[in-house]
């Protein structure tokens, strides 16, 4: 605990930085900007940006780098040095306007029809509530990074107007219950990652995965986790080492990672921060993703972000974990002793649980991507349907509310294992739904829809802007009450009455009675992505987000034209890769293996039909995966999203289905590819 101590934000510009190597006043402004979102004085930015490159110089760095989040998969960087020139001398050097801003190639990052090829300006800007840093020999600079003309092409920058938009509607709320300190409400989010861990060396003789992350091909393995044996089992002395190294990066960049542990399927792995703020979270567990991934490669292995790296396994998520807190520390979705007498929790709970009620297409929409299809509702993940689950308690509070009762708090139970030794605990007042989208958790939500490779800024962006307009509408109807408990009150049992029958849902989300109620209830199913994209801009979403200046309709319309382009580009990139292993590798190495049957034994005769037959399917396959492929040109971005969903995606299922079953019959030392029991049982 002492290293850790000693090395926890060594290379983080944060406050004990600043207090060391700021003028008073520069940082007392440094401070009212990261914690009370004052403006910031640019007449200081020279005085600042000099203390940086003399930190990180002292650490040494001889470049530096604005680090944004542009609307692709990867983070972006351009590494200027601190070298200048006077006199014909190099000295150091990073004036406060490079700080502040630099200029990037606007028509080279995803930007829909927006920015044509022509239009090439673009800004990153200083993001000075989230603390620079030191990686290599590089100091990095969070930013925002928009177009020539300020659209947003980013994820930090919308995800930071919503966290403004959620704090300026709250705190009215706030204000209504009197509480008259609190400056602003900030939102937390603590992410859990999943991840894969294989071997190197087979990922490197594995096109699909160097391509794609994930295995178009693989027959099941004998053993995958039927056994339910790996779920927090022992970690391999190998992975723990990768930890460690994982862990000391970490800290060393103040990412509080705190839990590790092997999860359900053969080679998945979990990590789990310490909360922290929405956007600090989404810095940081973007980081800590690069720095999973650098680690890996030092110690032999490829970290998989992939939603479905493997078929027939488990996939990975990135559990979302939500809540709401006052710049003083207040949880607002705590619910106290007295949840029933507490007006203030009920309003923030019954704006969140209406929040997600009204908007559960946005929050689908938040978690799309092509990876994620394979994963939502496949018994491993919640189901595409949004609902919420409140537990056994708050549930009994939303029933005394609704129907005009007193609610009785029950006395946890004492749970004891019947030996004397062991300790008796305390139950927990609730049960948790691992099948529930939107998950109450004691204090705040789990949104367990989010997939293992996204950002986490898309799902809190929805998150704090669904919630401040429902916050606004509440606000609305209480201020200027006489009776505000009164109306308060009323206000809550009527959003209970109506949600407890919509949105609320405590049951089994995988089962089709639920899909059959959910329909009932009129509760969106969108299964695709494509589907999801479809409902992003309706004008209600529209004029939601333009309402409390999170995005603008062109800015919507740029995300929405890049989201269907990302996911055709990713299914196609997977057939063509698909097909060229097919071509390339497959069919020769199987062909190769046939001279093996040369006898005239029944046994060889009929192997080698078998195998031959199974060629000839696949070739067939194969073609029609080509011109499938080929027919996907030339259409528009939603018709092109639709035809690989519903065609190219079938067409690859035909020929993986026969590969797989050729792998089964094929001679081991045949097959081009590493198996999954090599993969997963080998680690």
């Amino acid at each position: 605990m002492g290293r850790i101590k000693e090395i926890f934000g060594a290379n983080v510009f944060n406050k004990n930085e600043m207090k060391k190597r700021l003028p008073e006043n520069v940082y007392s402004a440094m401070i009212n900007t990261i914690e009370k979102r004052t403006p910031f004085d640019t007449s200081m930015a020279d005085t600042v940006a000099e203390a940086m490159m003399d930190w990180a110089t002292s650490l040494g760095c001889t470049h530096y780098s604005h680090w944004f989040m542009p609307l692709s998969s990867v983070t972006a960087e351009k590494h200027d040095s601190f070298l200048a020139f006077s006199e014909e001398k190099a000295i150091e050097k990073f004036s406060g306007k490079a700080l502040i801003k630099n200029e990037v190639d606007a028509s080279s990052f995803p930007s829909g029809s927006v920015r044509g090829t022509f239009n090439a300006r673009g800004y990153s800007i200083w993001d000075p509530t989230s603390y620079a840093f030191v990686r290599g020999h590089c100091l990095y600079v969070p930013a925002c990074m928009v177009s020539y003309k300020g659209q947003a092409l980013d994820r930090k920058t919308p995800l930071l107007r919503s966290i403004e938009a959620l704090s300026r509607e709250g705190i009215r709320i706030l204000r209504l219950c009197g509480n008259k300190d609190a400056r602003e409400i900030r939102t937390t989010v603590g992410p859990e990652q999943e991840y894969f861990l294989i071997k190197k060396e087979y990922y490197l003789k594995r096109p699909d995965l160097m391509f794609t992350g994930r295995t178009l091909i693989g027959a099941k393995p004998t053993k995958g986790q039927e056994l339910d044996d790996t779920y927090f089992a022992p970690i391999p002395n190998a992975i723990n080492d990768y930890l460690d190294d994982v862990n000391e990066n970490l800290w060393k960049l103040g990412i509080n990672a705190m839990t590790e542990h092997r999860e359900a399927a053969p080679c998945q792995f979990e990590l789990s921060p310490i909360f922290s703020t929405a956007n600090i979270s989404n810095d940081t567990n973007t980081l800590a993703m690069q720095v999973m991934r650098d680690v890996a490669d030092k110690h032999g292995f490829v970290c998989l972000f992939h939603e479905k790296p493997f078929a027939g396994l488990n996939g990975s998520g990135k559990h979302n974990n939500w809540s709401m807190e006052t710049d003083l520390g207040e949880n607002l979705l705590s619910p106290t002793k007295t949840p029933f007498e507490n007006t203030q929790f009920l309003l923030f709970l019954a704006a969140a649980v209406h929040a997600v009620g009204r908007y559960s297409e946005l929050m689908r929409y938040s978690v799309a991507s092509a990876g994620n299809d394979f994963r939502l509702g496949a018994l491993e993940a919640p189901p595409a349907i949004v609902s919420v689950y409140l537990g056994d308690e708050l549930t009994a509070v939303v029933d005394a509310i609704v129907n005009d009762k007193t609610f009785v708090r029950k006395h946890r139970n004492i749970l004891s294992v019947g030996v004397p030794a062991i300790p008796e605990i305390r139950q927990d007042n609730t049960d948790r739904n691992r099948t529930s989208p939107f998950a109450f958790t004691g204090n705040k939500f789990e949104f367990r829809m989010s997939s293992s490779s996204q950002s986490i800024a898309e799902p809190n962006i929805v998150l704090n802007t669904i919630m401040a307009e429902v916050l606004a509408e509440f606000a609305d109807r209480l201020e200027g009450q006489d009776d505000f408990e009164k109306s308060a009150r009323a206000l809550i049992k009527e959003i209970f009455t109506y949600e407890k029958d919509h949105i609320i849902f405590n049951g089994n989300g995988y089962t089709k009675e639920w899909q059959k109620e959910a329909a009932r209830r009129g509760l969106p199913n969108l299964r695709t992505t494509p589907d999801a994209i479809e409902i992003y801009d309706k004008p209600e979403y529209v004029a939601l987000f333009e309402k409390h200046g999170v995005l603008s309709a062109e800015e919507i319309s740029i995300r929405k034209e890049v989201s269907y382009n990302n996911y055709s580009s990713v299914i196609l990139i997977e057939a063509k890769t698909l097909s060229r292993m097919v071509t390339r590798q497959i069919i020769p190495a199987v062909l190769d293996s046939l001279k093996l049957f040369d006898s005239s034994t029944d046994c060889a005769k009929k192997a080698h039909k078998k195998i031959t037959d199974l060629l000839e399917m696949l070739d067939v396959a194969n073609d029609k995966l080509s011109k499938t492929i080929s027919d996907a040109s030339g259409k528009s971005d939603r018709s092109k999203a639709v035809f690989c969903r519903d065609s190219v995606k079938a067409a690859m299922d035909n020929v993986r289905k026969t590969v797989d079953e050729l792998e089964t019959v094929t001679p081991e030392q045949f097959w081009p590819f590493p198996s999954y029991s090599d993969m997963l049982l080998k680690n």
